[in-house]
């Protein structure tokens, strides 16, 4: 337990820090925004770029490891948004719950929690899973909302706008960019390695203190239905599957199993949040599955570390 502890506390106390730093005033309301921005432009994509780069294809190319954490998240989000829309939501909104259902924050917490638990070889699968969350699960949430919005517009106008918004992601370019250098064989120059060093040690404490000063943003008033479903299939149904499948089925190398395992289930990253903002849907009730799975995950997380062996 107390090694629990020693991995689970300082994630969680980063992201409270950054939710004390928001409601004593000493952060402003921009401050969530601004620090969002360092780690997405820079924190982020430098640390994406350095594994990528210093990787071969052999150590990142796992169809096993692919296949468990895809089909968990995959099938989570399907699943919900079919039941959605035999709801009669519409398809934009249902695209919304089923993201927050399914949208693992692989960048925020994934990143540093698996190097806390299984050390720096853990960034290749965790950046593996990152990849899969921004490049595929987010550009479908992201197709099915274009075409719940602009439907009878064309499958070109759609597919051009998600293409642009997944090639001006700096998350999804910074590794695509880091595997081309890898291609080259060459090495990265002392001082840009040096660079990304030093952007990407930030990268970590800088996403967990951003996401607690985006937790201590006021909530919508008013009560929401439908949360808790979303949450339970976030931290207990995703993490089943995936575990069923890296162990029992694909019975994965060790380091890839368990992360396999830790990252799927993970709480919901901001994604589904800032999407709803950005298209102006309706955003009360995966603000709150957001801040509900990351409290949540606080017991998950720590019950999946008890049963990993020391």
């Amino acid at each position: 337990m107390s090694a629990v502890v020693n991995v689970v506390l300082p994630v969680f106390a980063l992201i409270f820090l950054g939710y004390l730093c928001r409601r004593t005033g000493r952060m402003g309301p921009t401050g969530a925004s601004e620090l969002n921005r360092f780690v997405v432009w820079l924190g982020l994509p430098a640390l994406l770029f350095s594994v990528v780069a210093n990787s071969t294809w052999e150590q990142l190319w796992q169809p096993g490891f692919i296949t468990a954490f895809s089909v968990g998240c995959l099938g989570v989000f399907g699943f919900t948004l079919g039941y959605r829309l035999l709801q009669k939501q519409p398809l934009a909104d249902a695209s919304l719950d089923a993201l927050g259902a399914s949208y693992a924050n692989t960048g925020y917490i994934g990143i540093p929690l698996c190097m806390l638990v299984l050390g720096d070889e853990a960034l290749q699968p965790a950046m593996v899973a990152s990849i899969i969350v921004v490049c595929v699960l987010f550009a479908i949430a992201l197709a099915c909302v274009e075409t719940g919005l602009h439907a009878g517009q064309g499958f070109s106008r759609t597919l051009g706008k998600v293409s642009g918004a997944l090639l001006r992601n700096p998350l999804v370019v910074a590794p695509l960019l880091g595997g081309a250098w890898a291609a080259s064989g060459m090495d990265l120059p002392v001082p840009l390695a040096t660079l990304l060093k030093l952007l990407g040690a930030a990268a970590a404490p800088c996403a967990l203190v951003s996401l607690g000063l985006f937790l201590a943003q006021p909530q919508p008033g008013g009560k929401v239905a439908g949360v808790w479903p979303l949450v339970a299939l976030k931290l207990v149904v995703q993490p089943l599957i995936t575990w069923y499948l890296a162990f029992q089925v694909f019975q994965l190398p060790t380091l890839w199993a368990y992360s396999a395992l830790l990252l799927s289930a993970l709480p919901t990253g901001t994604g589904p949040y800032m999407l709803a903002e950005f298209y102006g849907r309706e955003a009360s009730r995966v603000s709150r599955v957001v801040l509900y799975s990351t409290l949540g995950s606080l017991l998950t997380l720590s019950a999946c570390l008890v049963l990993l062996p020391a």
